[in-house]
């Protein structure tokens, strides 16, 4: 099978040479790359055309649109028979083409997505972020568990399509503010074969602090109501949990002031909800550091995607502004 990688990149040149030297690397070889630069100030022109010796790689730069419709343009222009797309911050595992056409020669998929990790040469914080992203405490798994809650919706820091896909689905149709899951859950609805591919994996560098991941999670959380005006039905309860977590901190808050009896029980819920995530974070990267700051990550992820999807849930849900 041949591949074509396809990677939106804006204004980030350092990241798209660390991702292309770890495809240098890959032991299958039947894949090209292309590289779509999305109306970048700071351009990666130079940076990928020294890599025209090791990989078969196009560069292509056009206006900026958003990276959905950056997708569509490479899958445009792309040869193979299998579409797979990456986030320019991800490294790639070398052994990652071989697992999945390994994989779809034994159990064929219409379309596949992969969990992330964390790579040992991230920082702490880093480390912290990607458990607060993979946690059955916070996202349920959802993002590449073989536990997860729910349907399984491939994401596109790490996800793959068909060229009949393509062909029949088309592409993303919205730019932004959720438009792999939009995508996901239209390839579900057409009734292709969607499933996870749990050993194709990809380290996912994610935000570098605290304040850049809030933004980027508060942003998540109205994404999520902007897919529910394209799929209403997709809207589950298991969306509410961050808001109802941020209302949750609220009222803990609130209760210390004015309920002290209230607070009691309040504060006892939140400190086993903290030592689970404690424990288990701990039990995951064998560092008490690195845990203490996934409680950290975590009520960042909740609060900030609760805020998010409670924000837009009000204007566009119940007062009707689009």
């Amino acid at each position: 099978m041949f591949f074509s990688i396809i990677i939106p990149l804006y204004n980030r040149p350092q990241e798209i040479k660390e991702l292309l030297e770890t495809l240098t690397l890959q032991t299958y070889k039947q894949f090209e790359v292309l590289v779509i630069e999305d109306g970048s100030v700071d351009d990666a022109a130079d940076i990928v055309k020294s890599f025209a010796d090791k990989l078969d790689v196009k560069y292509f730069a056009k206006q900026n649109e958003g990276q959905g419709f950056t997708r569509n343009f490479g899958f445009e222009r792309a040869k193979g028979d299998y579409f797979v797309v990456f986030d320019s911050d991800c490294l790639i595992p070398e052994d990652y083409l071989q697992i999945v056409n390994d994989s779809l020669a034994k159990n064929y998929l219409d379309a596949y997505g992969g969990p992330d990790d964390s790579h040992p040469s991230f920082t702490p914080i880093q480390k912290a972020i990607s458990y607060a992203m993979t946690s059955p405490f916070t996202t349920g798994g959802t993002r590449g568990s073989k536990k997860a809650i729910g349907q399984f919706h491939p994401r596109s820091f790490n996800m793959g399509i068909s060229r009949q896909v393509w062909e029949k689905a088309g592409g993303f149709i919205i730019t932004r503010l959720g438009e792999d899951i939009e995508y996901s859950i239209r390839i579900h609805s057409l009734g292709f074969k969607i499933g996870l591919i749990p050993e194709a994996k990809v380290y996912h560098k994610r935000r570098t602090n605290f304040v850049k991941f809030y933004k980027q999670l508060h942003f998540f959380g109205r994404a999520r109501i902007n897919v529910y005006k394209f799929f209403p039905k997709g809207l589950k309860l298991v969306h509410f949990f961050p808001a109802a977590f941020t209302l949750f901190v609220i009222f803990t808050v609130i209760s210390n002031i004015f309920l002290w009896p209230i607070a009691q029980l309040c504060n006892f819920t939140a400190a086993v909800y903290v030592l689970l995530i404690f424990f288990h974070a701990w039990s995951k990267n064998k560092s008490a550091k690195i845990a203490f700051l996934s409680i950290i990550a975590s009520f960042t992820l909740l609060i900030a995607y609760g805020l998010g999807f409670m924000q837009d849930f009000g204007k566009r849900v119940i007062l009707k502004i689009s």
